[in-house]
Order: C-alpha cells, then sequence, then structure tokens
C-alpha cells in the first residue's frame, strides 16, 4: 500500500485542504518534519501546525491495527521530544473492512486519547464540490451515494486541469483500488477526448507538443510551488528561480523528493 500512502500524502499536503478541515477541524499553516528521535526510524506520515501553534498529526491506516494506539503514544512523544508540544492526533481509516480499533491507551496514572475518522464518514459532495483537485480525487474514498456520477464528475475537473492531468489520472487510480472501481474509473478514462490527429500531424505536431510540454511544466511548477509551500513555507527567490527553469524531468524528480526533504535547502540545492 505503500503507492497508496504516498499519493495521499501528497494530495493531503497538496491540494486538499476540504479534507483536512473535515478531519482535523482544523486549517494547516505548514508542514514539519516527519522524522522522528531518537534514531529517526519513527516516522510520522503528516505532521502540520497552525496558525496558531497547534501541532496536528494524522496517520493513514489501510487495515485495522489493535495496536494503533500504542503506535500513536509513540508518536505523541516523539513529536513532543522535538517540539515540546504535544499535538492533536488523528487517525484517517481508509480500509475497506469496518473501522475496528482503540482509539485509546490507558494506565495507571496515564491517559492518552486520539481521533478514529472513517474517510466513508467524510461528505462526499462537499470534497465533490471543493475548487481543490486534491479534494475532488480523495472524494472516490468516501461513500458515494452515484459511484457513476461521482466518477464522471471528477474526470471532468481533471480534464478541466491546464496541467497535470496524467498525474492526477494516475493519482486518482491508486485510490481507487482501495474501493474496487479503479475499472470503472479506467473506463471513464477513456472516454475522455483526446486529440490524436493535431499531434500526429507532420505540420501541426511539433508545436502542438511543444505547447502540451509547456503547459505541462506550467502545472508542474504550479503543483510543486504549493507543495513546498506549504511543507516549508515562504520560498527563496533563489528556489523560484531554480524551479522555473528545470526541465518536466527535473520537476518530477523533485516531486518525488518533496515528501522526504527536510529542508528546501536539501529539496532544492
Amino acid at each position: 500500500m505503500q503507492d497508496f500512502d504516498a499519493a495521499l500524502r501528497l494530495l493531503l499536503q497538496a491540494s486538499a485542504p476540504e479534507t483536512m478541515r473535515a478531519i482535523t477541524g482544523a486549517t494547516i499553516r505548514k508542514w514539519l518534519n516527519v522524522e522522528l528521535p531518537p534514531d529517526g526510524t519513527l516516522r510520522a506520515d503528516l505532521l502540520g501546525e497552525t496558525a496558531d501553534g497547534t501541532l496536528v498529526h494524522l496517520e493513514l491506516q489501510t487495515q485495522n491495527d489493535p495496536e494503533m494506539a500504542w503506535r500513536m503514544a509513540q508518536y505523541a512523544f516523539g513529536i513532543y521530544r522535538i517540539y515540546q508540544r504535544f499535538p492533536r492526533q488523528f487517525c484517517l481509516y481508509v480500509g475497506r473492512a469496518p473501522m475496528e480499533m482503540p482509539a485509546e491507551l490507558r494506565g495507571p496514572g496515564f491517559h492518552l486519547q486520539y481521533t478514529l475518522v472513517d474517510i466513508r464518514d467524510l461528505d462526499s459532495e462537499k470534497l465533490l464540490q471543493s475548487a481543490e483537485i486534491g479534494d475532488n480525487l480523495i472524494a472516490i474514498l468516501t461513500t458515494l451515494r452515484d459511484q457513476g456520477s461521482a466518477i464522471r464528475r471528477i474526470m471532468s475537473r481533471v480534464g478541466g486541469l491546464t496541467g497535470a492531468r496524467g498525474e492526477a489520472v494516475q493519482l486518482l487510480l491508486r485510490l481507487a483500488v482501495l474501493r474496487r472501481l479503479d475499472e470503472a474509473v479506467e473506463e471513464e478514462r477513456e472516454k475522455m477526448p483526446i486529440i490524436i490527429d493535431i499531434s500526429e500531424s507532420a505540420v501541426l505536431g511539433p508545436p502542438y507538443r511543444r505547447g502540451l510540454a509547456e503547459g505541462e511544466a506550467v502545472g508542474e511548477r504550479k503543483l510543486l510551488r504549493r507543495l513546498i509551500v506549504k511543507r516549508f513555507g515562504a520560498m527563496p527567490a533563489g528556489a523560484e528561480e531554480r524551479l522555473n527553469a528545470m526541465s518536466i524531468a527535473e520537476l518530477e524528480q523533485i516531486g518525488e523528493r518533496v515528501l522526504d526533504a527536510t529542508t528546501i535547502e536539501e529539496l532544492l540545492p
């Protein structure tokens, strides 16, 4: 499920504010380091900070884990060691089986409690109506009243993107597998209008492909810029110039590393 985890983490960080608010009741101002002490082997899925300084920790689960409360306690103490603050903790369950996990850990003089959220309980219509593509894609994991109609609406939003349509489709397919809707998404994708004659034309093909590549680069840069700002804060001028000078291939490489980098200098040396 690593591909799914990476896809959902990317969407939640970059373009799914309505989903994050529905889960946590908060708006994340910036994303923080997720490698926790003492040796850095404990890694939280998502750790963010709100405008008032509240830490928000979110774990993603595709299966029920009877030791989830113990794991959340480890994350809580690891985060406290770094930031000297305990976070508000949430676990987002996206599995197929009914959610069955303990939401607290009790002992003599000790009590830890976190919030369990089944993604199927989120309001699918709010996510489908959101102006952010991440919310639209994540809606595929909720309880959809009309799956066919919802998939068509999501694919319509994907088709309206100015760039990164292929990436959005791939992210949607990764999520759809969890609801066994990947075949339905693929069928809808095949119905999307795709211009072939122009791209294969000896006269019009080259400029068309150049324009397509430029549009894709613009979309990639826009997505990366938003993710970097959410992850590290305002971009320095030098970083902005580096992004603008990068090719599609270079942008894709940066995109693969953005969730793992701990500083913007590490991401854009």
